[in-house]
């Protein structure tokens, strides 16, 4: 799980939206409507990097069409702590989370 969250957040394009995603998806679940508004994104692409998320089985769905809920996996939340470290060590200042 960790070589997958280092590509989806530093190694790749969007790597950033996915973090805050996953941060955001860390308090409560979310649907992609919800995260779009959240973070003034354009609706396709939060769909598409859930997708990509999903794939990666960082996180889960529940539900269909507009009404899908996405929740952390459960092999996210075991490695919760490897995502955080990862999360410190992206060279951008502004997304850091406090000890």
């Amino acid at each position: 799980m960790k070589q997958v969250l280092w590509w989806l957040i530093a190694g790749s394009r969007g790597g950033m939206n996915r973090a805050r995603i996953i941060l955001a998806l860390h308090t409560r679940p979310y649907n992609a409507n919800q995260l779009t508004r959240m973070f003034s994104l354009d609706y396709k692409t939060v769909r598409h990097h859930l997708d990509v998320l999903r794939r990666h089985h960082v996180i889960t769905a529940m539900g269909e069409d507009y009404g899908t809920m996405y929740f952390l996996s459960d092999q996210l939340r075991t490695n919760f702590d490897d995502f955080l470290e990862i999360w410190k060590q992206v060279d951008v200042p502004e997304h850091k989370t406090e000890d």
